[in-house]
C-alpha cells in the first residue's frame, strides 16, 4: 500500500511528542519507520527549541537507576567534598575519572535526564551542577550546531561537507559535523551528545556513503531494512 506524505513536521505527531509519547509508540500507531517520525520532530524542535523540555516534563517520573560503580563514585565524592570542601579536578588518575563522571551527570542534568536517586544526592552539594562559563558556552554552540545541521537537512539539502566546497555555510556545519564523527571514533563523544545526534540527525555517522545521499534518501534506505 502506498503510504502518503506527510510534510515535515507533522503536527499531529508533534503534539503526541509534546504529550511525552515516546517516538517508536507515535511511528507504531502511524505505521511508518521510527526513524520517520524522530526526523519529524527534529524539524519541529528547530522551530520550537522548548519541544523537548516538554516532552521530558510529560513522561511518568523516573525511578532510581544506581550501578555499583556509580554508587562508588557517588560516595567518593562526597565524601571529598565534605572533608575537603571541594570537587575533584582532572589534575590526578583518581581524581580525573570522578571529575569525568560528574561531568557527565551535570550534562544528564542540564538535558533533564539524571536519575532521581544521583540527583538527590549531589544536591546536598552547592552549585554542583553549575559548569564553567567557556563549558556552558562551549555547550550551548554545540547545542546550536545541531540544530543548524538538522534545519539544513530539513530544507532538502546533503549532508554537509567540510571540504570541497565553497559554500560557508555548508563547510562550518560539514566541519563541526567531522568532528563528531572524530570524537565518536575516538571514543571522546559521550553518551548523551550521541543519543542527540542518533536522535535529532540519524545517519550522521554515515554521512554520505557511497554517494551524496540527502538524509531523507538514508531514512528510505534504514526503512527498507527492516
Amino acid at each position: 500500500m502506498k503510504q502518503i506524505k506527510r510534510p515535515a513536521p507533522d503536527p499531529e505527531w508533534v503534539q503526541m511528542y509534546r504529550q511525552g509519547i515516546p517516538t517508536p509508540r507515535i511511528a507504531a500507531g502511524a505505521g511508518v519507520a521510527e526513524t520517520t517520525v524522530r526526523y519529524h520532530v527534529a524539524i519541529a524542535a528547530t522551530q520550537d527549541p522548548g519541544l523537548r523540555a516538554g516532552h521530558r516534563a510529560a513522561l511518568p517520573p523516573a525511578g532510581p537507576r544506581l550501578t555499583a560503580a556509580g554508587q562508588r563514585n557517588l560516595e567518593q565524592i562526597l565524601a571529598l567534598y565534605r572533608d575537603e570542601g571541594r570537587l575533584p579536578t582532572r589534575h590526578t588518575g583518581r581524581e580525573r575519572a570522578l571529575a569525568t563522571w560528574l561531568g557527565r551527570r551535570r550534562e544528564e542534568a542540564a538535558d533533564g535526564t539524571l536519575s532521581p536517586a544521583y540527583g538527590d544526592a549531589l544536591a546536598t552539594i552547592p552549585d554542583w551542577g553549575a559548569p564553567s562559563m567557556k563549558r556552558a558556552n562551549d555547550e550551548a554552540r554545540w547545542k546550536q550546531r545541531l540544530g543548524e545541521v538538522a534545519a539544513y537537512l530539513g530544507a532538502g539539502n546533503k549532508w554537509p561537507r567540510h571540504n570541497k566546497t565553497k559554500d560557508q555555510e555548508e563547510r562550518t556545519l560539514g566541519v563541526w559535523l567531522h568532528t563528531q564523527r572524530i570524537d565518536y571514533r575516538a571514543g571522546k563523544l559521550t553518551a548523551v551528545k550521541e543519543a542527540q545526534l542518533n536522535e535529532v540527525i540519524p545517519g550522521w555517522r554515515q554521512g554520505r556513503p557511497g554517494g551524496a545521499r540527502t538524509a531523507g534518501e538514508v531514512i528510505f534506505l534504514k526503512r527498507a531494512d527492516k
